[in-house]
């Protein structure tokens, strides 16, 4: 067998009125403003060979994989046709990129972090969805998820909806603690959660800065990146985990994740309930992950201006082409920050994941469906209007 299935999706190059091509863009092909240029998305069943390891490269076999919101919005268009994606696209690709699975070939060269020797077969992995350079600027700088020359698995390069991929070493983790203390069909569960609670870790501890413990927080959306939040918070002792959450399903899980608090946010005032929960005291941390951030912003800034916490933290983690409506005094007077938050590569966060999961940091519950590979271009569809399901995983 020399082919596979693969779920790619193709786009039309076509470019707004108003829309300039990047000093990184590539004409019809690639751009760093996906929902300025791309219409018309489809899904499609392709064949396509099975990759050879390149220099460095494992070739892994797809495990498991998880739907992520950017895959539902880079296949879902707006009334205009446009997608909306606004990030780094280049199609056609195959989608996915929160993957778990086994080596089964691998380059001479592919060196395993958990024993600094080549990769052997038979290696549970997960990966990096940033692939970095590690050359430019911001990478010798120690931020590669901010890469000059970055490419995205599953965005701009070919990704795990798919029977294998080929992957660069550096970008693959051992899942050797999660086989160590759970059955196989888990540790592969929890492998593909890696990635979007490497997101979150990032979002929460990175770039917000982290909690003390007895601190509280304020989650906005129980999507994979909100619900993991929930648990990264948890475990970094938080006494009050508020998650907003329209949807009951959702609502539900982030329970199990860890939330102590769930409001409906559809259901009276969001901020003044967070303000109730506390006591007034209002949050340390507040993590935007609903993509609306025109719509929170208000409960946001009644939360600091009204709480007593001073130096709160707005972490902006979904992504979204949306215009903020800011009112510096809040920030100003309430000695507030507002800071942005991209991927999920360095500072540790894979390996401390990974090693948070081995420890009891259980997060299969975000799964909520299970589904074959011909199912996810349907189920991605599904996730553009129905938000009951939180993560729906292909296991291969």
């Amino acid at each position: 067998m020399d082919h596979m299935k693969t779920v790619t999706l193709f786009a039309d190059w076509d470019p707004k009125p108003d829309f300039k091509l990047g000093s990184k863009d590539i004409e019809g092909k690639l751009s760093y403003l996906g929902s300025q240029v791309w219409r018309n998305p489809s899904m499609k069943i392709v064949d396509k060979a099975i990759p050879k390891p390149g220099p460095g490269q494992v070739i892994v076999k797809v495990k498991a994989c998880g739907i992520c919101g950017s895959d539902v919005h880079m296949a879902q268009a707006k009334p205009d046709g446009y997608i909306y994606y606004p990030g780094l696209t280049a199609f056609p690709c195959t989608l996915g990129h929160e993957l778990s699975g086994e080596v089964v070939e691998a380059a001479a060269d592919a060196i395993n972090r958990r024993t600094n020797q080549p990769f052997e077969i038979g290696e549970p992995v997960c990966a990096e969805e940033m692939a970095w350079c590690g050359i430019c600027r911001p990478c010798a700088d120690g931020y590669p998820n901010h890469c000059e020359r970055l490419q995205e698995i599953g965005f701009s390069i070919d990704g795990a909806f798919a029977n294998y991929i080929a992957l660069d070493a550096k970008y693959c983790w051992s899942l050797h603690e999660l086989v160590d203390r759970y059955d196989e069909e888990k540790a592969f569960m929890l492998g593909s959660l890696v990635e979007p609670s490497s997101v979150a870790y990032n979002a929460v501890i990175e770039r917000g800065g982290g909690i003390r413990p007895g601190d509280s927080v304020l989650i906005l959306g129980s999507g994979p990146i909100g619900a993991a939040a929930c648990a990264v918070l948890k475990a970094a002792g938080a006494s009050n985990v508020i998650m907003s959450e329209p949807s009951k399903e959702r609502a539900e899980m982030a329970k199990k994740l860890g939330a102590n608090h769930v409001i409906n946010p559809t259901e009276g005032n969001a901020g003044e309930r967070v303000l109730d929960i506390t006591k007034g005291g209002g949050v340390s941390l507040i993590l935007e992950a609903t993509g609306l951030p025109d719509r929170v912003w208000g409960d946001i800034e009644n939360v600091i201006w009204n709480g007593r916490t001073l130096n709160t933290t707005v972490v902006i983690v979904a992504r979204a082409d949306a215009k903020i409506p800011v009112t510096g005094e809040v920030f100003q007077v309430r000695r507030a920050k507002i800071v942005g938050s991209q991927g999920h590569s360095g500072h540790g966060s894979f390996p401390r994941v990974i090693s948070a999961m081995a420890a009891g940091m259980d997060m299969t519950p975000i799964i909520t469906k299970k589904i074959t590979l011909k199912q996810v271009p349907e189920n991605i569809e599904l996730l553009q209007t129905d938000r009951k399901e939180c993560k729906i995983t292909a296991v291969m």
